[in-house]
């Protein structure tokens, strides 16, 4: 676990970010806000954390899921923000199943191009193992050719 209190804390810059995302332009906050703004949220996070093990427990499981997070949110009585909660995991899902597609589809497409690279390598060794097949061929005649005009000459 954490060695000190402080390690249970969000990001400072995550939080200062989520919190400029949610203000309009133009609002400052104090240090001091945004310190107990970070306690508030990491206490949240850890509380939260907390009831979907809970739920993780029950079911013999080690490790969280949505539905213990959906869960616990409900037994802490934050039902307001199931149906928020539910459609952010929704467009999650969404992203994972377009970036598995696009993995997918790149690893298929590397897969072609290997496969025509291999394709043209063999082409190309066969096309030089018939080069070395014919070259002996072309030899023999050659020595044949040079046999027969010696033979000319001496005769």
């Amino acid at each position: 676990m954490a060695e000190r209190p402080e390690d249970l804390n969000l990001p400072n810059a995550v939080i200062t970010r989520i919190i400029k995302e949610a203000l309009p332009d133009g609002v400052n906050v104090s240090k001091e806000a945004r310190r107990a703004i970070s306690q508030a949220a990491s206490v949240f996070v850890l509380y939260a954390t907390s009831c979907a093990n809970n739920f993780a427990m029950k079911a013999k499981r080690k490790t969280l899921n949505a539905g213990d997070v959906l869960a616990a949110m409900e037994e802490m009585e934050f039902e307001r923000f199931l149906e928020p909660l539910r459609e952010a995991l929704e467009v999650y899902k969404k992203g994972q199943k377009g970036k598995k597609e696009v993995s997918e589809q790149k690893r298929k497409d590397k897969e072609k191009k290997n496969d025509s690279e291999n394709d043209k390598s063999k082409e190309d060794e066969e096309e030089e193992e018939e080069r070395m097949e014919e070259e002996p061929e072309a030899e023999n005649e050659a020595e044949e050719e040079e046999e027969e005009e010696e033979e000319e000459v001496e005769n």
